[in-house]
């Protein structure tokens, strides 16, 4: 089971939904392997890979996609949820599934640091918002519709409960 971040910084995170944090998700391989083992099983589960890179040096979310972020190599120190937000340190094998309206900023890393960042296959028109929610971007989060599969568990795994569980309680 994930561990479930809730986070509260207005404007900077989807406070209806938690951000789930999957320690050691997929074993941390030497190279590229971490990487590979990542796409394989985010296209499986239904999250096609989009890229690999890292996290932007700038606070940002994405208002009209869910993210899964793959920590394939390295270390790093994040904040979530925009400039007041929470510190989270993370680790190869580390995943971590950003709802939409998440704020995400780099602190800092390794040197080898890699991300396998994926959306679910109908969200990879994905925005850049570099500012705290309008309405227009809060309407766009909180219409966005869950995918149907965990990105690390697939179907069987807790996401859909959950965001639909924290949904209707926020509701």
């Amino acid at each position: 089971m994930p561990e479930t971040l809730r986070l509260t910084t207005k404007g900077w995170s989807n406070l209806a939904l938690p951000l789930l944090l999957y320690r050691n998700a997929v074993p941390a391989a030497a190279g590229c392997e971490t990487a590979r083992r990542m796409e394989a099983l985010f296209r499986e589960t239904g999250w096609p890979a989009a890229w690999r890179n890292g996290v932007f040096r700038f606070h940002h979310y994405h208002s009209n996609a869910q993210e899964v972020l793959g920590f394939a190599r390295g270390a790093a120190r994040l904040i979530l949820g925009g400039p007041d937000g929470t510190e989270l340190a993370v680790a190869a094998g580390d995943v971590a599934v950003l709802p939409a309206g998440t704020g995400h900023f780099l602190i800092e890393s390794d040197s080898d640091f890699l991300v396998v960042g994926a959306y679910p296959p109908d969200q990879r028109d994905y925005d850049l918002c570099r500012t705290a929610a309008t309405a227009a971007s809060a309407s766009r989060t909180a219409a966005l519709a869950f995918p149907p599969t965990d990105p690390v568990l697939g179907q069987n795994g807790p996401l859909p409960e959950l965001w639909s569980a924290a949904r209707r309680r926020a509701g």
